[in-house]
């Protein structure tokens, strides 16, 4: 569901939540992402972060440098302006994956569950644009919307305690990549041989929030050269 406006909740004393809507709803996310880039162009008076999500952002502020009528003020007018400019186009990402094999041990589970093959499975997977929603979890992990509903899938019953680097996954009606190892629940199909978070690069992510994310089927030996050359920044 859309609002017409954007509607405002007070977090404690220094965040303000403002929302554009309910659900995974792609035009609610846009409207989120842009609100988001114009508050890190005009640099307010007191905000000190802006975190978006799926339909609302959070403004972390001083309450000792803006007051919260004002703050909201000006994120009425700044919306406002908003609306008078075109969104600008996403970057497209594109991601090798080696699917299946010892780096996709759930590939069986989700092609079982579907009623697909593994090779049907990956087919669609990997046939999809996937916009970023979100970055949320661990740095860099990217919660992507626009996979086929026939790919929908449960979360383990037991999450693992640690999922390697690079991993994707699939939960219920979302795919996603796992930058760094964690604890997770997500069915793992596949790996990315791609260092999707490096915090010795200048920007240590690979993608934002609006991208579109392209998943690329590589069998083993490739998966193992892009490792090689990531690595040694030779890819990069």
């Amino acid at each position: 569901m859309h609002y017409e406006k954007p509607v405002f909740r007070v977090n404690g004393d220094s965040a303000l939540l403002v929302e554009y809507g309910e659900g995974i709803d792609i035009s609610i996310n846009e409207r989120v992402r842009a609100m988001t880039a114009v508050l890190g162009e005009k640099n307010l008076l007191g905000v000190k972060a802006v975190v978006p999500a799926y339909c609302s952002l959070a403004i972390i502020y001083d309450p000792c440098l803006v007051a919260l009528d004002a703050l909201m003020e000006d994120i009425e007018r700044l919306e406002a302006a908003r609306l008078s400019s075109p969104p600008s186009p996403p970057s497209i990402v594109e991601i090798p994956v080696c699917y299946g094999c010892d780096l996709g041990p759930d590939i069986k589970f989700v092609a079982e569950h579907t009623g697909l093959s593994e090779e049907q499975v990956v087919a669609l997977h990997s046939s999809a644009d996937y916009p970023i929603f979100m970055i949320g979890f661990t740095p860099g992990f990217c919660y992507l919307g626009g996979m086929d509903p026939r790919l929908k899938t449960p979360r383990r019953k037991t999450p693992r305690t640690a999922v390697p680097e690079g991993s994707v996954g699939i939960a219920e009606s979302q795919t996603g990549m796992y930058p760094i190892e964690s604890p997770g629940g997500w069915q793992i199909i596949g790996r990315t041989p791609l260092r999707l978070f490096a915090p010795e690069r200048e920007n240590p992510f690979l993608y934002r929030p609006g991208d579109i994310i392209r998943f690329r089927p590589v069998g083993k030996d490739e998966f193992l050269e892009i490792a090689r050359k990531d690595k040694t920044d030779e890819g990069l």
